[in-house]
């Protein structure tokens, strides 16, 4: 029987899981005498089927963390410390209000919101926010950090962030997993992989490391990082050279074709294969599968996940690859296409949650969270004299992390970290504040790889004094005197409000989930959602923007002989038992991943002398990160594996990967391009010390 939080005996509670996963799964929270002791998945909902990984299985772990924040924290020492004293929930936002309004007084913009997806959730994450910073009018904030090259390329070639549904990958002929170690990141869709795999399905994994899902594919691209551009070119010259084309398709249904056919003719495999740094039989056979799928009829899908974006090139390389399924008509079987997200595809009311009309006409500037460093560190422009931290632990997970520290540690800089834990970020807190977790508090969720939309109620009263998200903006706004209706609004409304009459909230209520309506072979007479309702190969937004209006291939940023005594690719792939920066401090899956690793090909480590177990620097001209290095088969030759996110002050000496990543941005969204980072690697050699007297 379902019931809520606050009625005794055992209960089972609806929810779902709020993390940076496209599977969003509903989850089921066993409460007794109020406390959960068992989080599951709920076998009802179809996608996650009872099934949960390691990670959220854990999530009591996580709730009932000793290590928990539960009363608000003033610094007492420098910042950086991690010195903080207990005060009272008066006292902190009575100070914090005067300390805005203070600035806000001189300029609102001096104040920056920097969140992202600690939770997706639509309530907890920008809701009663939004509109508390709109209302102020502080800087805008620019989410570019995990997805946005790749989704702006999705916008400019078929219209959205949609795409084919997940669940019919399971009658796919071919699925070709680019970028993506599902396995570790989307468990649910490797459930369907695997069924199609039964039934007789090529699977073929595109991707610079031997990853577990590489591992379990009839065959591995492993290319070079942000190559892959190349290779859709070369798959498409093939596909045109062969003939393997749906000419009426590619007449109906897609704009600019010529001048595509004419770019992937300048890309035979030969040259793929030069700069991926692949045999060329690989992707002539790959061409050869996909391309046989359209002559015999057959399905072939294709899911790319972000990590392919996340170079110079990345918006291009996402624009190239999500055309290729027009080319063979892969898009009129409803097990054909491509997904990268389905998160176009729900009918949020993101006006009526945010209410961007609080800015009163206002346009504050924009700031980067992808660029936060050189923000924070900015002798020019306007100055940020305050940062408001939710949902995200940007110290750990912005890149070149050594300008994030520096930032962070001025003086004259006041910041708020709303939070669980003490993360890195939170050490350079002038107040933290304790908020709820999943289980405490109302939200909704849309998802990326799904589309049924989920409701979270809570299942437990909110642990020691900490808040839910939306309570501490409600009350910071009274005490900043902001006096209109929209702050008064309570959780549960706002969960009503996210899809208004858009979504059935009864069924929500009922269920836990809802399905979004939707054709299940979207694009099968074209219709996409695109100003000319086909299918862009060119983009007239882009061209008017002074763009290429074709996809292209852009080489890195940086590469041998482009940026110094630097010969090696580094890739930071998250580790398996960790989501960004989220659980690092869960006890037993940080016993799993046991330490912070580089993984070096064999023939690297050979000409570096260095071994399993050593002690090395990882170094470019952006700083120098020690760790242990795993001589391992899943790096590929001339690349290193920088596995993250775990937090700094875990590190042999308090920092992490992203002391080397850089702040440049990608072609398209304004993206970090973490992926595009070369560096090279020493054994640690211990400083030597004279010893006093000898000379």
């Amino acid at each position: 029987m379902m019931q809520d939080p606050d009625q005794s005996a055992t209960s089972l509670v609806r929810g779902a899981c709020p993390h940076d996963c496209p599977d969003t799964c509903a989850l089921l929270t066993t409460v007794q005498n109020g406390v959960a002791i068992k989080v599951q998945g709920n076998p009802a909902h179809a996608h996650t089927d009872g099934v949960l990984c390691t990670k959220v299985s854990r999530y009591t772990e996580r709730s009932y963390h000793p290590d928990r924040i539960l009363q608000p924290l003033k610094r007492t020492g420098p910042k950086g410390s991690g010195q903080f004293a207990a005060v009272s929930w008066d006292e902190a936002l009575t100070d914090i209000a005067a300390r805005l309004q203070a600035i806000a007084a001189r300029n609102p913009e001096a104040i920056v919101p920097y969140s992202y997806a600690g939770t997706m959730g639509l309530v907890q994450g920008e809701s009663i926010a939004a509109r508390f910073f709109h209302r102020l009018g502080a800087s805008l904030l620019d989410r570019t950090i995990c997805a946005s090259a790749g989704g702006e390329g999705l916008v400019q070639t078929l219209g959205g962030k949609v795409g084919m549904k997940v669940e019919f990958f399971a009658e796919s002929k071919l699925i070709l997993i680019w970028g993506s170690n599902s396995i570790g990141s989307n468990l649910h869709f490797w459930r369907y992989v695997q069924q199609a795999k039964r039934d007789g399905a090529r699977l073929v994994c595109i991707d610079p490391r031997k990853t577990e899902t590489a591992e379990k594919c009839h065959a591995h691209i492993a290319l070079r990082p942000g190559t892959d551009a190349a290779l859709a070119f070369a798959l498409m010259h093939e596909l045109v050279r062969h003939d393997w084309l749906d000419h009426a398709y590619l007449a109906e249904h897609t704009l600019g074709w010529a001048a595509l056919r004419a770019r992937a003719l300048e890309w035979p495999p030969e040259r793929a294969a030069e700069v991926c740094g692949v045999p060329v039989e690989q992707i002539r056979a790959l061409a050869q599968d996909y391309g046989q799928c359209f002559v015999n009829g057959q399905p072939a899908a294709i899911r790319l996940n972000y990590g392919m974006q996340r170079t110079r090139g990345g918006g291009n390389a996402t624009r190239a690859v999500v055309s290729l399924p027009a080319l063979i008509g892969a898009w009129r079987h409803r097990a054909g296409g491509v997904l990268m997200s389905s998160s176009g595809q729900f009918p949020v009311q993101r006006a009526a949650l945010q209410r961007p009309d609080l800015l009163a006409g206002r346009q504050p500037r924009t700031v980067n969270m992808s660029t936060i460093g050189d923000a924070l560190l900015d002798p020019i422009g306007p100055k940020i004299e305050a940062l408001v931290v939710y949902n995200s632990n940007p110290v750990a997970v912005a890149p070149e992390s050594g300008k994030v520290v520096q930032g962070f540690a001025r003086q004259d800089l006041f910041t708020v970290v709303l939070e669980h834990f003490q993360t890195d970020t939170a050490d350079y807190a002038d107040y933290i504040l304790p908020a709820t977790t999943q289980l405490e508090h109302w939200d909704v969720h849309s998802s990326y790889g799904h589309t049924d939309a989920l409701l979270n109620r809570p299942a437990i009263a909110p642990l020691g004094q900490s808040k839910p998200n939306t309570q501490i903006f409600r009350e910071l706004a009274a005490r900043m005197g902001f006096t209109e209706d929209c702050f008064n609004d309570s959780d549960e409304a706002l969960c009503r409000t996210a899809y208004g009459d858009q979504v059935d909230f009864g069924a929500l209520d009922e269920h836990g989930f809802a399905t979004i309506t939707l054709p299940d072979a979207p694009f099968a007479t074209g219709q996409f959602p695109t100003p000319s309702g086909k299918c862009e190969f060119w983009s007239a937004r882009l061209a008017a923007q002074g763009l290429d209006g074709l996809p292209d291939y852009l080489p890195n940023y940086e590469g041998a002989g482009l940026s110094g005594d630097y010969p090696l690719a580094m890739i930071s792939p998250p580790a398996r038992n960790f989501l960004n920066s989220s659980f690092v401090n869960v006890t037993s899956l940080r016993a799993i991943e046991g330490e912070p690793v580089l993984e070096i090909h064999a023939s690297d480590a050979q000409a570096r002398g260095i071994t399993t177990g050593a002690v090395v620097r990882v170094f470019n001209q952006r700083g120098t990160y020690r760790c242990k290095a795993k001589v391992s088969p899943r790096a590929r030759a001339g690349v290193v594996n920088g596995m993250g996110i775990w937090w700094r002050k875990l590190g042999l000496d308090g920092s992490n990967v992203n002391q080397l990543t850089s702040q440049r941005l990608t072609d398209l969204g304004r993206a970090p391009t973490f992926y595009d980072c070369w560096v090279d690697v020493a054994l640690d050699t211990p400083v030597q010390h004279a010893t006093p007297g000898i000379a």
